[in-house]
């Protein structure tokens, strides 16, 4: 569905991105995700054609966005962070008139207009201003000017700012529901956002992907933590620092008398079935053993604080 190769932009001499190269598929639910100033909105006014790139290239469903941007535009919908809504129009005179610029056939903006607003909750909003709505709503709007024509592809900048915690729930809930029929990209700072919703983050810092899997795939990890009841916390250190496969050992030991050993790998392997022989074999009294994993923010936190080094 998309297809970015070496995508590098510029403003004046500060680069805003340098080399980013991905691929997402049809129906994926993509975060994007980075700190301010990491290039998200920059890619987005490039995926959408309001930007053009230095060099690289951008392709969706095989239309390039320098040579066939109109095409491109026709298949997606874009929710930007503070959505351009018409403050003096009705909620519906507004939506009436995006389904009249984006072509949508008279006979079929009825069935589209209803979907649109019963999807986003503004059934009981279509006759008053849109100056006189709640953040929340204005949003619930531009939402709907978003997914009205049934776009390809969505992409939603901060889709659920402003909204209440049911209400944030409720898109949760619609984004899922929009990825059966369209791919979407999500650009957001909450990162919980994107564990609910996605299926797969790229990371953005200073400009490059820094990281770009499954959420799955980016919570694995070989670290595994080993506790034990033992008087000697330092002697089962050394025997373990001794594995090939372990990189590193630290532990911490609490008031009932047990040691809690990080055990870091260095590679993906589990490393438990070699310790759990281990405390075995020396007879040590075990009372816990497991594989750690990561969260989205420790991963993210570990890119930032490493200033974008992989």
């Amino acid at each position: 569905m998309i297809e970015v190769r070496n995508l590098c932009k510029n403003y004046d001499e500060v680069p805003a991105l340098t080399d980013v190269t991905f691929s997402v598929t049809d129906g994926e639910v993509i975060g994007l995700l980075g700190p301010n100033g990491a290039g998200k909105t920059t890619l987005m006014k490039i995926l959408t054609g309001f930007l053009q790139p230095d060099a690289g290239s951008a392709a969706i469903a095989g239309f390039d966005v320098l040579e066939q941007c109109q095409a491109i535009q026709e298949m997606i919908g874009y929710l930007p962070e503070n959505a351009p809504l018409y403050p003096e129009l009705t909620v519906q005179s507004y939506l009436r008139m995006v389904a009249d610029l984006r072509n949508i056939p008279r006979q079929n903006q009825q069935q589209r207009l209803s979907e649109a607003i019963l999807s986003t909750g503004l059934a009981d909003k279509l006759t008053l201003p849109i100056n006189t709505l709640s953040k929340g709503y204005r949003q619930r709007v531009g939402l709907a000017q978003a997914i009205l024509h049934q776009p390809r592809l969505l992409i939603l900048d901060e889709p659920t700012n402003g909204l209440d915690p049911t209400q944030i729930v409720e898109v949760r809930n619609l984004i899922k529901k929009l990825s059966s029929r369209s791919t979407v990209i999500i650009s957001t700072h909450i990162l919980s956002e994107v564990e609910a919703t996605c299926d797969r983050a790229i990371i953005l810092i200073n400009g490059q992907v820094k990281a770009d899997a499954r959420l799955s795939e980016l919570a694995a990890t070989s670290n595994a933590r080993l506790t034990l009841n033992t008087g000697n916390a330092e002697e089962p250190q050394k025997i373990l620092e001794g594995l090939a496969a372990v990189r590193q050992v630290t532990y911490s030991s609490n008031e009932n008398g047990r040691v809690s050993y990080l055990i870091k790998g260095k590679n993906d392997a589990d490393l438990c079935p070699a310790l759990y022989q281990l405390a075995k074999e020396h007879d040590w009294r075990l009372c816990e053993l497991y594989q750690e994993g990561r969260t989205l923010e420790s991963v993210f936190n570990e890119l930032a604080s490493a200033g974008g080094e992989k």
